[in-house]
């Protein structure tokens, strides 16, 4: 099973219509380019723009039940591919930072909050998600496991080991960062040692604090009837905006999971109370 990922590297917009029209385009595109699922880069609905004015804070968030959110689950379903949306929601006493999975039939598989976040930064205003989740997505090509972390969850090794025992085999993650070398290293961490892909979506160049670099690493290390080892990064995203697109090998996936050692095979959970 190849499945296509899209990843909606673009500028925003300046007003929640705005975001709408984009994200809507970006949709048709990537259903008419044959995806099965697009990503949107963290907190579309407002560019990840997170004024520190608790008023002014609340007048940008929106609820997961929003004509916004609404209009993505429509898509999804209107145009057979699954759509991660993300944005900033209205919950109280503080908004959060999230993302929610709609699948072909316009279905909500996921919904996620940030739990990692940036409180010695700008995200000191927002709430933090209490858990993470794994769904199964049901899309024209097979039935995946797909899990989700966004941005600064990724520096937190137990966010993608909890995804993993709860059985996700893809991960979307939501960025709005500067990838560079350290964070890519990061990713390819956690899709190493835990056995799974991670898909990246982020800003491009041009937005604050961003640079694009968008990626998909697979999971794979090496292949038991080649020799040596290979480049689990079989996508990455150059700085400027666009709508990308790279396929997973989910059946090569499987297969490595079934016979490779890493992931939960020889975990000692028994030995790790320090961390409990």
């Amino acid at each position: 099973m190849l499945l296509k990922l899209s990843f909606a590297q673009l500028l925003p917009g300046k007003t929640l219509d705005e975001q709408l029209e984009i994200g809507k385009n970006a949709c048709i595109e990537a259903a008419k380019n044959g995806a099965d699922i697009i990503l949107f880069p963290e907190m579309w609905s407002d560019g990840y723009s997170l004024p520190q004015d608790a008023d002014e804070l609340r007048s940008l968030a929106i609820s997961a039940d929003s004509p916004f959110v609404n209009s993505f689950k429509t898509l999804a379903k209107s145009l057979g591919i699954a759509v991660a949306v993300t944005f900033l929601e209205a919950h109280d006493p503080k908004p959060l930072n999230s993302v929610i999975l709609f699948d072909r039939h316009g279905e909500l598989r996921l919904h996620y909050s940030k739990v990692h976040t940036c409180d010695f930064d700008l995200e000191k205003v927002l709430s933090s998600g209490n858990d993470f989740y794994v769904t199964e997505l049901d899309t024209a090509k097979g039935v995946i496991s797909v899990g989700s972390m966004i941005c600064f969850d990724r520096e937190f090794p137990e966010s993608a080991r909890i995804l993993m025992l709860k059985g996700a085999e893809l991960i979307l993650a939501p960025n709005a960062c500067p990838m560079e070398i350290n964070r890519l290293c990061a990713l390819r961490t956690r899709a190493y040692e835990n056995m799974l892909a991670v898909a990246t979506c982020n800003y491009p160049e041009g937005h604050p604090d961003c640079n694009g670099r968008s990626s998909l690493f697979d999971g794979v290390a090496w292949l038991r009837d080649e020799p040596g080892v290979r480049d689990m990064c079989v996508f990455e995203a150059p700085a400027q905006a666009g709508l990308y697109y790279a396929e997973l090998d989910i059946d090569m996936l499987r297969d490595y999971r079934k016979n490779e050692i890493m992931g939960d095979k020889y975990r000692k959970p028994d030995r790790y109370k320090a961390l409990m």
